[in-house]
């Protein structure tokens, strides 16, 4: 077995450790999504029980606020025109993006 000198010892510890830093990197990333994925969820579930007159009227209150508040602030938010067809039932047609209209 052939003895590694100190530079390609330390060459491949450096590799191992941008390696690792990329893993963790995509790890967070990975949670980060999850929690985006989770969190809209609940809104959505929020907004969709509210407009079908279910739950506490005191959630249905703060739900219907949400909606207008999503409603007024996505279409500024979502610059695609392909994410904005996912969100069609809080945009109405043929808004555009405030950002869109101020510039």
């Amino acid at each position: 077995m052939v003895k590694l000198t100190l530079e390609e010892r330390i060459a491949q510890l450096e590799a191992r450790k941008q390696a690792l830093k990329a893993r963790l990197g995509k790890q967070e990333r990975a949670i980060d999504t999850r929690r985006k994925v989770l969190l809209g969820a609940m809104l959505l579930d929020t907004v969709e029980r509210a407009r079908a007159g279910q739950g506490r009227p005191e959630d249905r209150d703060f739900a219907i606020m949400l909606e207008g508040w999503v409603t007024r602030e996505l279409p500024g938010f979502l610059k695609r025109p392909i994410d904005r067809t996912l969100f069609a039932d809080f945009i109405t047609p043929g808004e555009n993006s405030k950002t869109e209209t101020e510039q």
